[in-house]
């Protein structure tokens, strides 16, 4: 399963790479060119997500139709470009347009399809926690080598070696990555978006990713202008910001594998999201009102373990929690309103600082944080523990197994590749041999 999943995986890594190198100095530097504002800046910071919100159906919708490679290829030369055009930008508007090429590549749920399309559905919640650890040490990686590769390179040559990234993720994909067999699921009942919204848990993991994604670049608009404008008192150097994120990202990775480890093995993401929730509105206060640098470090380190706990758990709790004929339509309204929300936080932030204080924002933010806290304690639910049982198509009485279903069972689908049932069950609940008879000739 690893070597199935590990190409793909190091193509999200280098594309999120790329794109999170620029994010812990974007804001101070793009407020030097031409036209800037702290508005547009915002804009900026999260413009890429506003157009990979747009075209991750549009992608998603291509790749069932050309392929999943061809469809990969197309997103990364979109990206590229994108690149490129960011690295010889002159003024505030040619850089905003090459952020929102960037994000038109909209390859990230091609990616979990593909990863869907290769790995079985017994190992597919690992997987999809393997591809969200990756994107949470690119984002780690970033943090500490973006502000020490800004200072010393400059921003274009940042972007320059975002699109020698993308680059390499070409050469990846067409001689590391296997081409997926084609498999068809076929279950008993259409995906609806409504259902998807009324299940609770579903609901509150795109709430989750969403809002999570959101302060993110609310906080990459706010800790780079705040350490440096002298209005806020800190007026740090540009090429001191590492200091900043060095810290904060060794502590961040420290806490991505004991979360995930805890979350996934006691089965308690639950509880490792609501700490992550607490130390977001933590670092959100203490970066709106302390006037002490190292506090000030302290609220960053704090956003970055809590945004380093959650992000490997999310996809593989939206794999779980949504039944085989949904998973599809799950993860792409989850990553749509992701990438929007990734849009809305930086353009929130940068319009906030343009009429507004630092300190306004924090109890702003701070209200948010709170509601959403209490909104995961009451609504979500740690996912049950559950089995699969293997059974040769020509075995079964679909007639008792239609008749079966319960709490019990999950769901059941067909594999028509492998001429299989699959019944998704109760691991405590029924035993497999006394499922097996129920459901034969």
């Amino acid at each position: 399963m690893f070597k199935k999943v590990l190409p793909l995986s190091s193509i999200l890594f280098l594309r999120f790479l790329g794109l999170f190198l620029v994010l812990p100095v974007l804001s101070v530097y793009a407020l030097d060119l031409e036209g800037a504002t702290p508005f547009l800046v915002g804009v900026i910071v999260g413009g890429y997500a506003l157009t990979q919100a747009l075209f991750q159906v549009p992608f998603g919708t291509m790749s069932d139709k050309i392929g999943r490679k061809p469809t990969i290829l197309f997103g990364l030369l979109i990206f590229l470009v994108g690149s490129l055009i960011c690295a010889y930008s002159t003024d505030i508007y040619m850089l905003m347009l090459g952020r929102f090429l960037q994000g038109a590549g909209a390859i990230g749920a091609v990616v979990t399809a593909m990863i869907a399309d290769l790995v079985e559905e017994e190992s597919r919640g690992k997987a999809m926690a393997i591809m969200g650890g990756f994107i949470a040490i690119s984002f780690a990686m970033a943090m500490a080598l973006g502000p020490v590769a800004a200072s010393s390179m400059g921003i274009s040559s940042i972007f320059l070696i975002t699109a020698g990234l993308a680059v390499l993720a070409i050469i990846l994909l067409f001689t590391k990555v296997p081409t997926p067999p084609k498999i068809k699921h076929i279950y008993h009942a259409n995906a609806k978006t409504s259902d998807i919204l009324k299940d609770n848990n579903l609901l509150n993991m795109i709430i989750i990713n969403a809002l999570q994604k959101g302060l993110m670049t609310m906080a990459f608009v706010l800790i780079p202008i705040i350490l440096t404008k002298a209005e806020y008192g800190f007026n740090w150097e540009k090429s001191e910001l590492w200091m900043a994120y060095v810290p904060a990202m060794i502590a961040g990775l420290l806490a991505m594998g004991p979360a995930a480890v805890f979350g996934e093995k006691r089965n308690i993401p639950k509880q490792i999201f609501l700490i992550s929730i607490v130390l977001f509105l933590t670092s959100f206060l203490i970066m709106g009102f302390t006037t002490s640098s190292t506090i000030f470090v302290i609220g960053v380190v704090a956003f970055f373990i809590a945004f380093n706990m959650m992000e490997p758990l999310v996809q593989s709790m939206i794999s779980k929690f949504a039944k085989v004929h949904q998973k599809g339509a799950a993860l792409g309204i989850s990553n749509s309103a992701a990438y929007f929300f990734t849009f809305l936080g930086g353009t929130f932030a940068g319009l906030y600082l343009d009429f507004s204080s630092r300190e306004t924002l924090s109890v702003t933010v701070s209200a948010i944080i709170t509601i959403w806290l209490f909104w995961t304690l009451f609504k979500l639910q740690n996912p049950l523990k559950h089995a699969h049982l293997f059974i040769p198509q020509a075995s079964v009485n679909f007639d008792k197994l239609n008749a079966l279903e319960s709490d019990n069972i999950a769901e059941w689908y067909v594999n028509e590749t492998e001429d299989l049932v699959v019944i998704k069950y109760v691991k405590d609940s029924i035993e497999e041999d006394e499922l097996k008879a129920k459901v034969s000739h």
